[in-house]
């Protein structure tokens, strides 16, 4: 017993040597680091700061201009259902041609269906102007926009690019989800995904010697999910992608497989916010903060 408990504390003795080891070793590189970037260590919770804000506004697109682009769908929505009220009514007009003057059933069932069509018709015609009315006013619009016009054409292109750049918003969510899951696997970098991992080695031979052996089950799960995600998020990106002119590069998945900071993602650039040239983005000073809330 005499044994165990100084086995016990001489491992704890041990343990807590190699920890401060390690604190002085970081200690010593991160001030390197910050010698060599010239910052201090009030610089790392403004990187992390202005990180979560950026993350925190991919949530929701920019409010005006995605009230102009669905002004613009609407204007499509009003006329595709006013084209659809006309339609009706000239149908109405001609609801007994081809019915026999003397069946007067048929004549009452073709002039029942097309009252229902005509109704049915303009009432989505009046929700279309209510639509059209409240954005109109929601914008300060004095002039109704004509279709085919200056600004119609202008905020239809957005509308484009704003399909293009949800796809993107999307992909990088999701790529920022993988760098986080990888870096508690220490995978960052490699290439490497949960499914190419599975076919090399198996789970228990892969996590068997490590402590945290549920942690890294769940989150290994997470990266096989996230893993068909992307590539589902990546396939909708290239859609989108195609549909703009100029036409925007195309991505694969070996490119994300490929990442280790989220600003070597240089699609980004063509996102609503260009964060290429974020200090926060920047991987020398990824790496630092990293260190920095290490030894925090």
């Amino acid at each position: 017993r005499h044994q165990a408990i100084e086995g016990h504390f001489a491992f704890w003795d041990a343990d807590k040597v190699q920890a401060l080891k390690s604190v002085r070793l970081l200690t010593a590189k991160l001030e390197t680091i910050k010698a060599e970037l010239r910052l201090s260590d009030h610089d790392f919770p403004g990187f992390f700061e202005q990180e979560h804000i950026y993350l925190d506004s991919l949530k929701q697109p920019a409010p005006q201009d995605r009230l102009s682009i669905r002004y613009v769908e609407v204007l499509d929505e009003l006329a595709k259902r006013r084209a659809e009220w006309d339609l009706a009514r000239e149908s109405s007009n001609n609801a007994l041609t081809g019915v026999h003057v003397s069946s007067f059933e048929q004549m009452h069932d073709a002039l029942k269906q097309a009252h229902i069509q005509v109704d049915s018709s303009y009432a989505k015609l009046q929700h279309a102007e209510g639509l059209v009315a409240h954005c109109e006013a929601l914008l300060s619009v004095d002039e109704r926009w004509v279709i085919s016009g200056k600004e119609y054409n202008r905020f239809k292109e957005e509308a484009t690019l704003g399909e293009y750049c949800a796809a993107l918003d999307e992909l990088e969510c999701l790529v920022v989800t993988r760098l986080f899951e990888l870096s508690k696997l220490s995978l960052s970098g490699t290439g490497l995904s949960f499914p190419l991992l599975v076919s090399a080695c198996t789970m228990t031979d892969l996590f068997k010697n490590c402590s945290g052996y549920k942690l890294h089950q769940q989150i290994s799960k997470a990266l096989q999910r996230h893993s068909d995600t992307i590539r589902n998020a990546i396939n909708r990106y290239n859609i989108q992608a195609a549909s703009l002119i100029p036409l925007r590069q195309k991505i694969a998945w070996k490119d994300i497989a490929d990442y280790s900071f989220l600003g070597e993602f240089e699609l980004l650039r063509d996102s609503h916010t260009d964060i290429q040239d974020k200090d926060w983005a920047r991987p020398a000073h990824c790496e630092a903060t990293t260190k920095y809330f290490k030894l925090c």
